[in-house]
């Protein structure tokens, strides 16, 4: 691992395992305190209450807000995510193979082990995944029962076990609490040494406003968590009441929507498209091999083989391929103009535009902002990266349109949710007549595209996948004159350019029943590398 040697680590490991025997014969001595002593009261009830805008509330983080159990073993997922994501294919692999014994361990070095396999080694600087993967899957698991108690209060502040790194964004950005107290990780010259402070992140402003005599203060936590002393009199000594979340409770608790999360969630990176569990990771370390046969056999078939071949193949080894409205298919080829039409298609996967010709059985070129150099090679249909630069990009596309059909996808890059992001103008200086496809995907275990990782693995990784599906939806023709466009209506309603590409964006949009944003490549990229996007 870089800036550590083999020694250092050997010796941050004794520390390590010495700490945990040291504080647990602590623990041992100071006791701990049961729900008898505290006198906790069920959650239920508190939900019930019609008061709560007056009061602070204060909660154990994920072992309140999340529907899977509380244990430390339920939180594996999460360490895989970022073993995975930010480690490599072969820390993943160490910690699926040291889980068995993890789980035997007690619930406090279960958890410090995982955060040392995941985390030693890893370079803070470069360290995102916190606000780039892990926030998906933590809002996968929140319970709505217990967040829409959580958020009657006043405030909410959340007492977390893991690492602030790892739960900061998910419980701040987009669940909206007040305040988030994690555990800060130990460092030595930029990386991380795979160890947890003892105590939480102190935070002079948390601490004050539940001592603060004036503010009602209610606490919330885990029915199977046992407190220590020191930790309960720190942060719930001041609670009026503490409530008490047990599992026949959260058996019975639901899915928050996408709806109600307070903010949406519409970037997010990462390989892994899966919950890591123990099962599903040793499931997918099972398909590995098998999975890069088959990618590779699949471009082979992509690549060499003719469509009348390459459907046959493409379905036999799993991958399902499903058109809609093919009625709206028109290639332009009457006019007398044009040689060519001009696709204008939503961006989920890198392989759209080859679906697109695929299902018109015609080539066709593809425009692109940013391609790997690999991905164009092995690409069956021809591809041609636009410049950035808007009246020269008109040009190029108007000079490939009288060769032959074009692709183009106004987005810029690819979206994974239900959203799209703001389609550029471009395409309405092109011609009068552009034809809208509507696409949708679904994986079962890859994502083939990343904003931070290695685009070279995108088309292998996305035809790893045991069994890809794909949706096609051709819509009618939109009609764009100068500065008036006519979708279905046949309208002559004067808009600019820009409504005209929000018109068909919305068209698109609706078809596939997901929400339209403002929202851009440069956006995307900011929120989840940290650069605009350029390649």
């Amino acid at each position: 691992m870089a800036g550590l040697s083999f020694r250092k680590i050997i010796f941050i490991s004794s520390m390590f395992f010495h700490n945990h025997l040291k504080i647990s014969k602590l623990s041992s001595k100071q006791g701990v305190c049961n729900e008898a002593q505290l006198g906790f009261l069920n959650l239920e009830s508190l939900g019930k209450k019609t008061d709560l805008g007056n009061h602070v509330l204060l909660f154990n983080g994920e072992r309140v807000l999340l529907r899977s159990s509380s244990s430390s073993s339920s939180l594996f997922p999460y360490f895989m995510l970022v073993a995975f994501e930010a480690g490599s294919l072969i820390r993943a692999l160490v910690l699926l193979l040291l889980y068995p014994l993890i789980f035997l361990c007690s619930e406090d070095l279960a958890l410090k082990a995982m955060v040392m396999v995941s985390f030693i080694g890893l370079k803070k600087e470069r360290f995102v995944e916190g606000r780039s993967v892990l926030p998906k899957f933590f809002l996968d698991d929140v319970a709505m029962e217990s967040f829409e108690v959580v958020r009657k209060g006043k405030m909410a502040v959340a007492i977390s076990d893991l690492p602030q790194v790892m739960v900061e964004t998910f419980l701040g950005n987009y669940l909206g609490i007040d305040f988030v107290v994690g555990r800060e990780l130990k460092t030595f010259r930029g990386y991380f040494l795979g160890v947890m402070m003892e105590e939480q992140i102190k935070n002079d402003e948390v601490e004050a406003l539940i001592s603060n005599s004036s503010n009602k203060v209610l606490g919330i936590v885990n029915g199977s968590k046992k407190l220590c002393v020191d930790d309960y009199c720190r942060w719930f000594s001041h609670c009026k009441e503490i409530y008490s979340v047990s599992e026949e409770e959260r058996s019975k608790w639901h899915k928050l929507p996408r709806d109600c999360y307070p903010k949406p969630l519409i970037f997010h990176d990462g390989r892994l498209a899966f919950r890591p569990t123990f099962f599903a990771t040793l499931a997918m370390f099972t398909w590995l091999p098998m999975g890069i046969a088959l990618g590779i056999l699949r471009i082979a078939a992509t690549v060499t083989l003719c469509n009348a071949l390459r459907f046959p193949i493409l379905h036999l080894t799993g991958i399902h391929i499903r058109v809609y409205n093919s009625k709206n298919i028109d290639s332009s080829q009457d006019r007398k103009k044009e040689k060519g039409a001009l696709y204008v298609c939503n961006h989920r996967t890198l392989i759209d535009p080859l679906l697109l010709s695929f299902c018109l059985k015609k080539p066709l070129t593809a425009v692109v902002y940013s391609l790997s150099r690999i991905s164009e090679i092995l690409s069956p249909i021809k591809t041609v990266r636009l410049t950035r630069n808007r009246d020269r990009d008109a040009k190029l596309l108007q000079n490939l349109l009288s060769q032959g059909n074009v692709a183009l996808c106004p987005e810029g890059t690819t979206c994974r949710e239900p959203y799209l992001l703001r389609f550029s103008p471009l395409f309405t200086k092109i011609t009068d007549r552009v034809h809208p496809v509507a696409i949708n995907c679904h994986v079962t275990m890859f994502y083939g595209t990343t904003a931070r990782g290695l685009k070279v693995l995108d088309p292998l990784l996305n035809l790893m996948n045991p069994w890809p599906t794909a949706w096609v939806h051709f819509l009618e023709v939109a009609h764009v004159g100068g500065s008036a466009m006519a979708i279905d209506n046949g309208s002559d309603e004067e808009n600019s350019k820009y409504e005209m590409a929000n018109l068909v964006q919305a068209s698109i949009a609706k078809e596939l029943g997901f929400t339209c944003t403002k929202l851009t490549r440069k956006d995307k990229y900011l929120i989840l590398a940290g650069n605009e996007g350029l390649v």
